[in-house]
């Protein structure tokens, strides 16, 4: 750790949000539903939902279903460590670049902290909504220049 608490490593970028900016976002009842488009599969909505949560961390429960709302599968639960959500944007800065932009999505208009990471012919970019700290509310994945995998959210519900 650094003595910037969005540096986790000396060799990242910052990340968008530091544990207690997202413990502060994310609290029970925040549910993000995103739309997931991946080469060769139907499309899905992907739910998040934040179930409890302490000064450590939070219990989550995710789940899947179609665009229409019929449930695909159960749903999952697990508890992450605040520090853990925060590691999830901690990248490198030599592969990385960081950027302001505003994006319309179906959950809503966003101003945004784009990070694209490029490693070989990978690029992805994480979309992270200034006013909803934790993960980001637009992610797409390239390959070689192709779209192979994308989740936008559809809905952003404060808990």
């Amino acid at each position: 750790m650094t003595s910037d608490p969005h540096v986790l490593h000396p060799d990242h970028l910052p990340t968008p949000f530091t544990a207690d900016e997202i413990r502060v976002g994310c609290p029970p009842g925040r549910t993000v539903r995103s739309l997931v488009v991946e080469t060769g599969s139907e499309p899905y909505v992907q739910i998040t939902r934040f179930v409890s949560g302490d000064a450590e961390g939070a219990e989550q429960e995710s789940w899947t279903e179609t665009p229409d709302g019929v449930r695909l599968t159960e749903p999952k639960r697990g508890r992450t460590a605040w520090l853990g959500f925060q590691g999830h944007a901690s990248m490198p800065a030599a592969t990385t670049d960081i950027a302001e932009e505003a994006i319309d999505i179906p959950a809503g208009r966003f101003d945004c902290l784009r990070y694209t990471r490029r490693e070989g012919d990978t690029v992805n970019t994480f979309w992270f909504a200034r006013s909803a700290p934790g993960m980001p509310l637009k992610f797409e994945e390239r390959e070689a220049g192709e779209l192979v995998y994308s989740s936008t959210a559809l809905e952003n519900i404060p808990g």
